[in-house]
């Protein structure tokens, strides 16, 4: 049932979302050398690999100076790509993952492997269900760019506070994910971005 729900929510939204997600490629090849997407490495179900795709809000190759986007003015990110990251608009493309089956609509955000591998074997039980675009976390920390940003060593504010907080409320979803919790969610994903 939950598949079923995926594909056919995916489908809409991408259909609906299709003029605007050629504008926004427009936006992104005016502005800056590189491709219209950036597919990153995460950590899929049953810590199985895949590219989580995205539209591109960075120059070429900044991945290379660090995984973390630290605030909201890292040097790193486009003008264009300000904007698309401050509406939450870079994630439309992972619909395209949710209809190949590596990814569903509502499940634990997916990391790169540099941080599962700060997982304990309590913690990789998160890896036991796909996935997903939205969750609890990513509404509690709808704002974790600015969060980095304040802190003195993002990497081991991430590592030691917001990951394994994260992973609390990614196990508080995984111990009941039921279909009107998913839609409950997505809800609260809608009214946070256009707020």
């Amino acid at each position: 049932m939950k598949r079923l729900f995926d594909i056919l929510v995916s489908f809409m939204i991408l259909s609906v979302f299709l003029p605007f997600g050629i504008l926004i490629s427009l936006a992104i090849v005016l502005e800056s050398k590189g491709g219209i997407f950036y597919r990153q490495e995460r950590i899929g179900k049953n810590g199985i690999p895949f590219k989580l795709w995205k539209f591109r809000t960075m120059r070429v190759d900044a991945d290379k100076l660090g995984k973390l986007t630290v605030g909201m003015r890292d040097p790193r990110i486009t003008r264009v790509g300000y904007f698309i990251r401050k509406s939450k608009l870079d994630e439309f493309p992972q619909f395209l993952n949710v209809l190949t089956g590596e990814m569903s609509i509502v499940g634990p955000r997916p990391e790169v492997q540099e941080y599962v591998s700060f997982y304990t074997e309590e913690q990789r039980k998160i890896l036991s269900v796909k996935p997903g675009i939205t969750d609890y976390a990513s509404l509690e920390y709808f704002k974790e760019n600015e969060l980095l940003g304040k802190s003195e060593n993002p990497r081991e504010t991430y590592i030691h506070e917001i990951m394994p907080a994260k992973i609390e409320l990614n196990k508080k979803y995984i111990a009941n994910p039921t279909l009107g919790q998913d839609i409950k969610i997505m809800w609260q994903t809608f009214l946070k971005m256009i707020r």
